[in-house]
């Protein structure tokens, strides 16, 4: 059976990556080595998954440019060379990927990372043979906005109906709506189900294992034949 969906785009941190609390620890640093006070643990995870300097537009908005850039810069530093804390792909992860890719699924990624951070993770995760693509915030417009996956279905010559956008946070469903594609939720990254069940993703889902059995063909055939008996 033909998959329904040929080509999976997964956000990286919170989907793939148990990255959260570095990313909290880091931007706490980074506001205090500034001068700024931390909005709080929540207030950080909210604005995960957006570009770094769209994050800390809507998490300092009330600050000026000049002040956020130096807290993007320290971030930067924090995350790339100060705090040593190894981060983890999520259980199931590697193995899932595999097994996708062994399926016949194409496989990309769509992040707010910039390009030299998803490039780290990719090498020492060892996962960039997994990916056909790749889109990062400085190369397109941050999360909402679609062009991350439009530029990604130009690069492999996919529709929008034949792909499928997996991410933890809203901005990723928005982004794939803004594109005219599918999205598919997980709730063990930053945004809450409820939040996430706002989009309408086309489910909503706790592990990636589960990501993966949602994926199976067999499982939509069931569903497909249930529907129609």
């Amino acid at each position: 059976m033909k998959a329904e969906h040929e080509l999976i785009i997964f956000d990286w941190d919170g989907t793939l990556m148990d990255s959260v609390a570095k990313i909290v620890r880091c931007f706490s640093a980074a506001l205090a080595d500034v001068g700024l006070p931390s909005p709080g643990e929540a207030a950080i995870r909210h604005i995960i998954g957006l570009g770094l300097n769209e994050a800390a537009r809507a998490l300092l908005p009330q600050v000026d440019a000049a002040r956020r850039a130096q807290a993007v810069e320290r971030y930067r530093e924090h995350f790339l060379h100060i705090d040593q804390t190894a981060t983890e792909l999520f259980s199931g992860v590697r193995a899932g990927l595999e097994a996708l890719s062994a399926q016949g699924y194409l496989l990309a990624v769509a992040t707010g990372k910039a390009r030299r951070g998803l490039e780290r993770v990719l090498r020492d995760t060892d996962t960039a043979h997994f990916f056909c693509a790749t889109r990062c915030a400085d190369e397109a417009y941050s999360k909402p906005h679609p062009r991350m996956l439009e530029d990604i279905l130009q690069q492999t010559g996919f529709s929008a109906n034949q792909a499928l956008m997996v991410g933890d946070t809203t901005y990723d469903m928005q982004m794939a709506r803004h594109a005219g594609m599918p999205g598919l939720a997980v709730t063990y990254g930053v945004h809450a189900r409820e939040l996430l069940l706002e989009h309408k993703p086309l489910a909503c889902l706790d592990s990636f294992t589960e990501v993966c059995a949602w994926l199976q063909p067999s499982r939509k055939a069931s569903s497909a034949a249930a529907a129609n008996s």
